[in-house]
């Protein structure tokens, strides 16, 4: 009896104790802060408890428990939504394996820009790439790790979905915390989306033409075999059992407009195809990409078709030298008419977000925000754009967007001008986590000379790491070679055999950061690598348009 009482004492204990620590609040004083859906408080405060924003005003007084923030100087923003990416998912490996439902057509087309991926064997009755069914859910990583460039860079929330295959799969928007997938998602089915590309592997269709045929024939064969289901279910007698089909059931809720259905399309034929669907079958339509969208303004208005804007803007890919060939007039046109899409949408009346758009580099989201701006976009609409804006069209603006109370509690802590190069989040919130990170340090001087050394206040990278990358189901070893000289970082890396330089490297106060480009799938990935080292460890990320992965490294003696 003793000992049965001494358990419940002590449940009650860890009880109270966890209580007390949920109950941890915290409070941001002296901010600038940004509330996006009401006017800005020039001078206030925000507290959080137990994750959610308690209160926000100018004359709030922070309760006697709170954590205090003193945020003089620092802009408070409501936390950063990236509106297309695929954040949170392994990279895809090689090349599909066959199989599917026959079909007809194909011809010499060629293949898509982006292969459909090896997915796990299926009782699908189409192919990889063809099958809806596929969530982003069941795919994402936990661990907070991997979101840590991002975070950094103020984002505290994403949609993430695959970008391979036709039917790239059903999207999730998860928050960019937390040690399970559970505690990260938010809604783990926002939308279906969809790509206009082929599929490889030999399997239909290998055409353009035969990938419209194939997407309308789905949506035609999803509403016959709905309504046979339903037939069956008022009176099975007499009718013949429906086959089961999981592919054409996972579009139910798109044609019932219970789940939006977002197509990627850049180019103005693609967009009017795109829309041309959503009406033939009433679907609940998206756009994302969206580049040349203000062509077709008006008709997005019309229709009520949201458009999740890419800020992945063009850029010049032949050599500036004289000797280079001049640029056709139709590229001149769409790089300079790009950046002025948001201003164009905003001023027909059409709904947007802002998203990434497979960027390289997550610093160009913000830059080229900046360049909308130039473009004629009010600076409330772009942030409202990365912010509530996008939480509406997402569906989660109930609770977060905007910096109210009751929301959670997502935001971001910015030193200086949001679209400025000299941005800088020394805290980012979310669902009430606090993340600090340390700004580097500026170098005024020529920093140590033409020998080497390490960066002021920051690490010496130089040497060799042997570093373990976890791509999800085969994890593959190598090694950085690192040259320092200040906080120029350069060097190299071996994967697999394969020697690649690293370019535009960079060494801040506790860590580092590079590019490179890598052979995958007999084309060039871009990727991005970010790393923080502690004594003769390494560890980060590794960012590509094919998702972002982990790795480890120790130096070598």
């Amino acid at each position: 009896m003793r000992s049965k009482l001494f358990l419940l004492v002590l449940a009650a204990i860890c009880l109270s104790f966890s209580v007390a620590v949920n109950a941890q609040s915290y409070a941001i004083t002296n901010a600038k802060i940004v509330t996006v859906s009401g006017a800005t408080i020039d001078k206030g405060t925000i507290v959080i408890r137990n994750g959610l924003i308690a209160a926000v005003g100018a004359n709030i007084q922070p309760p006697a428990d709170a954590q205090i923030f003193d945020a003089t100087g620092l802009t408070v923003y409501p936390g950063f939504i990236d509106a297309l990416t695929n954040l949170g998912l392994g990279a895809p490996t090689a090349a599909p394996t066959g199989g599917g439902r026959p079909g007809g057509g194909g011809g010499g087309g060629g293949q898509a820009a982006v292969t459909t991926a090896a997915q796990p064997t299926s009782n699908s009755n189409y192919p990889a790439g063809l099958r809806p069914e596929d969530s982003s859910f069941d795919e994402l990583k936990a661990g907070e790790a991997q979101f840590d460039t991002n975070r950094n860079a103020g984002f505290t929330t994403v949609l993430t979905t695959g970008r391979t295959g036709i039917f790239n799969g059903q999207s999730a928007v998860i928050d960019l915390s937390g040690d399970s997938v559970s505690e990260m998602v938010i809604k783990s089915q926002f939308a279906e989306h969809v790509s206009f590309v082929t599929i490889g592997g030999g399997s239909y269709p290998q055409s353009l033409l035969g990938t419209f045929s194939a997407l309308r024939q789905m949506f035609y064969d999803a509403q016959r075999q709905q309504e046979v289901e339903k037939q069956y279910s008022a009176d099975p007698r007499g009718i013949k059992r429906p086959e089961a089909d999981k592919s054409l059931e996972a579009l139910f809720p798109a044609i019932n407009r219970q789940m939006p259905v977002v197509f990627n399309a850049n180019r103005e034929r693609d967009i009017v195809r795109a829309l041309d669907l959503i009406k033939e079958f009433n679907l609940k339509g998206v756009i994302a990409g969206g580049q040349e969208a203000w062509k077709v303004a008006d008709r997005l208005k019309t229709m009520n078709v949201p458009v999740l804007l890419s800020l992945n803007f063009p850029k010049r890919t032949a050599s500036a030298s004289p000797e280079a060939d001049p640029e056709p007039l139709e590229t001149l046109r769409n790089r300079a008419e790009t950046p002025k899409c948001a201003a164009k949408l905003a001023a027909a009346g059409v709904k947007f977000a802002f998203q990434s758009g497979a960027a390289t580099t997550i610093g160009d989201f913000f830059t080229n925000a900046g360049k909308a701006v130039e473009g004629g976009l009010s600076k409330d609409a772009a942030i409202r754009a990365m912010t509530l804006g996008s939480a509406e069209i997402l569906g989660v603006d109930k609770v977060m967007g905007s910096i109210e109370t009751g929301k959670i509690a997502n935001l971001a802590l910015v030193k200086g001008d949001l679209f400025g190069r000299d941005k800088f989040v020394p805290q980012i919130i979310v669902d009430g986590k606090v993340f600090e990170q340390k700004e580097p340090a500026r170098q005024t001087g020529g920093g140590r000379g033409q020998g080497g050394g390490q960066a002021a206040g920051g690490p010496n990278l130089a040497g060799t790491y042997t570093v373990n990358i976890d791509i999800p189901g085969s994890p593959i070893t190598g090694t950085f070679t690192f040259t320092q000289s200040g906080t120029a970082l350069s060097g190299s890396m071996n994967l697999q055999g394969g020697n690649t330089p690293i370019r535009d490297g960079r060494v801040t106060a506790d860590g580092f950061s590079f590019a490179a480009t890598v052979p995958f799938g007999g084309a060039n990935l871009e990727i991005t690598v970010h790393g923080t080292a502690s004594g003769n460890q390494i560890s980060g990320s590794i960012d590509s348009s094919q998702g972002t992965v982990s790795f480890s490294g120790t130096k070598n003696p």
